[in-house]
């Protein structure tokens, strides 16, 4: 099993001013840690050759744990662009936005809800912007490493919110970390991910 990272799709100080580049070092420095973690626990077992994503859905105890995270964090990294990339703050037109408008009101209510249930988690965890079997969109807040592959969502939207994620820029002040957050969401992506 590959320990390597997938390189970032951007330079790791190109998601400034809102996370600098000390911040996504010592983010991609504990993501890295998983990977070793992940590969030392799946070696010798059935998992050494098995996809992350089947390792998730699974694996159970401290290697669920540990594959679940690395690729919460996968997909949290492409959930993010550079400013010079980001077109819009939001999901403006299209199937995306039409959606956002049936579940949440506007974008401008799915940001409010979605940072409510990320500012009312306990403790560490992810925050989920998902898309139903039947299409509609819903929030999904799961605690330590949980993700929506163990169950029948598909995540479009994913934020980190342990403590690492937001430390180093934010003093471990989440609110502010969520402010930044959304300033570097990557619409377009989270759109090719809406069917």
């Amino acid at each position: 099993m590959a320990t390597e990272l997938p390189a970032l799709p951007y330079a790791h100080d190109a998601l400034q001013p809102h996370f600098s580049a000390a911040a996504v070092d010592q983010h991609r420095q504990h993501h890295q840690a998983l990977a070793n973690s992940l590969a030392r626990l799946a070696a010798g077992t059935r998992f050494e050759a098995m996809a992350l994503p089947d390792i998730v859905r699974q694996a159970s105890g401290t290697l669920f744990n540990t594959a679940a995270e690395v690729w919460n964090h996968d997909f949290y990294w492409a959930c993010l662009r550079p400013p010079a990339d980001s077109a819009s703050p939001g999901a403006d037109s299209g199937a995306l936005a039409e959606a956002i408008d049936e579940a949440f009101g506007s974008f401008d209510g799915l940001r409010e809800q979605f940072t409510g249930l990320a500012l009312s988690l306990f403790g560490s965890g992810w925050i989920w912007l998902v898309q139903r079997r039947n299409g509609a969109l819903a929030l999904v807040a799961t605690a330590n490493a949980g993700n929506p592959l163990t169950g029948t969502d598909t995540p479009l939207l994913a934020c980190d919110v342990w403590e690492h994620a937001y430390g180093v820029d934010h003093a471990g002040r989440r609110d502010r970390y969520l402010e930044a957050f959304w300033h570097r969401v990557d619409w377009p992506a989270v759109a090719a991910r809406f069917e």
